[in-house]
């Protein structure tokens, strides 16, 4: 019985080893790189998951890559505003930000969602730094107009400054960014975290950008998991967007993708979350566990 004891943990240890002996390529592949993750959805709101992204994203770290987090918070932002009352109003899926729901916004991110984020990093063996875009004038933003319909201050941004996140990245800091811009009159805007990390990404020429989702990745039936595509070049996905494979929410999601691959980001990762370790089976095995799109042509 002792005998099958040793054997089994031989055994399960020559497992772990050949785990990290098949990432070995990939590990020297991006040692070096940015890669930059953007934060939110269910992998926030669970936290067995949450913890193992922390994990994942500590992990990456000591391995070699630079990881870069934006993060989102909107469903920390509803709780507080129904808590104080203040009403929420979204058009075409962007939240109206009234000078009063702004301050909320910034208080939860800047505040509460970043300084979480950052405890479990530290937790976790990280050296995070808990950042908005105000900080070292790292966003400049304006005021968005879209068709015409005034959200207040929703923002979109003009300008990265990365002085401030280099800097970190050299020093071996984790940044962590709340998505909050301002405009050079000092007014506050509230941006799209999806739309803040493409600008990073682009602005700090990562490697990688990585959206934690909560879908599997594109789907060519969104009803058949099994029809995940684990490859996808920038223009075949505007093929699928013109007819109709790519549709719903997942559309500005892939069109998200596309600009960062515009900007000169290698390679933009959608993965599910909700799944244990996305991050890791993703970037460390080789067929991953989500989409991945590039450049046609440089794959």
């Amino acid at each position: 019985m002792e005998n099958e004891k040793k054997v089994n943990l031989v055994d399960d240890g020559l497992e772990k080893a050949k785990v990290l002996i098949d990432a070995l390529p990939y590990i020297r592949e991006f040692n070096g790189n940015t890669v930059v993750i953007k934060y939110g959805g269910s992998a926030m709101l669970d936290p067995e998951i949450n913890k193992t992204i922390i994990q994942d994203i500590v992990l990456l770290k000591l391995v070699g890559l630079r990881p870069v987090i934006v993060h989102g918070g909107g469903p920390e932002i509803n709780t507080m505003l129904k808590r104080l009352d203040i009403k929420s109003e979204f058009i075409n899926g962007l939240r109206v930000t009234t000078k009063e729901t702004m301050e909320v916004v910034e208080m939860v991110l800047s505040g509460k969602v970043n300084k979480n984020i950052v405890q479990m990093l530290a937790q976790h063996g990280g050296c995070p730094v808990g950042l908005s875009g105000k900080d070292g004038k790292m966003l400049r933003a304006k005021k968005l107009e879209k068709d015409g319909i005034d959200l207040g201050f929703v923002g979109e941004i003009e300008k990265v400054n990365t002085r401030l996140l280099k800097s970190l990245l050299d020093d071996s800091f984790i940044p962590v960014i709340a998505p909050i811009g301002a405009d050079e009159k000092g007014n506050t805007y509230n941006i799209n975290a999806d739309y803040a990390a493409v600008a990073i990404a682009g602005a700090l020429n990562a490697e990688k950008l990585v959206f934690l989702t909560d879908v599997e990745g594109v789907l060519k039936d969104k009803d058949d998991s099994s029809s995940l595509i684990s490859f996808l070049s920038d223009q075949k996905a505007k093929d699928y967007l013109a007819d109709g494979t790519i549709a719903g929410g997942m559309i500005p999601k892939v069109e998200c993708c596309m600009k960062a691959i515009d900007k000169g980001v290698s390679m933009v990762h959608i993965l599910d979350g909700r799944r244990k370790h996305a991050l890791i089976l993703e970037i460390y095995t080789p067929n991953g566990i989500g989409t991945m799109m590039y450049k046609e042509g440089e794959k």
